[in-house]
């Protein structure tokens, strides 16, 4: 059975315990029922797993002695979602909780001209990324940025290798399944329920951004943002 593991939202490495915050203390204490000498796994979310034991059970402020720290290494080609937010909320955090799972690297909220949701809690989808991080085991927390318009992402072309629109309307696009750019990092963009408008797909295309479809069906949000991250992310590891 795996080891308890919790998120620390700092570490520093010349001092050797840390303590848990309110919440993962009564977690550990009192849900968990861990006892001093019992061992468990923690990360910063920016690569650091480490392990120790509880040396104070307090179930406000958890004392762990560090026994051991392995920083592990990013993803080689790192994957960024731009995608729109969604009108449903819990949707939208699903959709969060997926891509993380999957091993995104950076989540992009992003306006279009069909956007429906405007305003984000930004707490709570962070505490989404946590949650999802911690599921599956992984120790490099996604980082979630403020959303930005359409326009605004394309001033960002620069920070990708390679960029591009997930788009159902006709324009001449390849499946993303057999698009092979390369190595390097990659940006998929994924519109609104609306569908990027042809305007947008557009000035992605004359920004250098290839457009692709991801097969026949037509998918909802959450559906298209998790089938690319899978595609990228998978491309990634082989």
């Amino acid at each position: 059975m795996s080891l308890p593991f919790f998120y620390i939202s700092s570490f520093d490495r010349s001092n050797g315990r840390v303590i848990l915050d309110e919440t993962n203390s009564k977690h550990a204490i009192q849900v968990l029922r861990l006892q001093k000498g019992d061992t468990v796994s923690l990360t910063d979310g920016c690569g650091h797993f480490l392990q120790g034991v509880i040396a104070d059970e307090h179930r406000k402020a958890c004392q762990i002695q560090i026994t051991s720290v392995e920083l592990l290494t990013p993803v080689n080609n790192p994957v960024t979602l731009a995608v729109s937010p969604l009108k449903n909320t819990s949707r939208f955090e699903w959709l969060l909780e997926k891509v993380t799972e999957l091993g995104v690297q950076r989540i992009i909220p992003l306006r279009c001209e069909r956007t429906e949701k405007e305003n984000l809690r930004t707490d709570r989808l962070q505490a989404v990324l946590i949650s999802a991080m911690l599921q599956s085991r992984q120790c490099w927390l996604p980082i979630l940025e403020a959303p930005r318009a359409f326009p605004e992402l394309l001033q960002l072309a620069s920070t990708a290798d390679h960029r591009c629109l997930a788009y159902c309307g006709e324009a001449q696009k390849i499946s993303l399944a057999d698009w092979h750019p390369g190595l390097g990092s990659t940006l998929v963009c994924i519109g609104p329920e609306g569908d990027f408008t042809p305007a947008e797909q557009s000035l992605a295309m004359a920004n250098g951004y290839t457009t692709v479809h991801l097969g026949i069906n037509r998918l909802r949000t959450e559906t298209a943002a998790m089938v690319a991250v899978t595609l990228l992310t998978q491309r990634s590891i082989s």
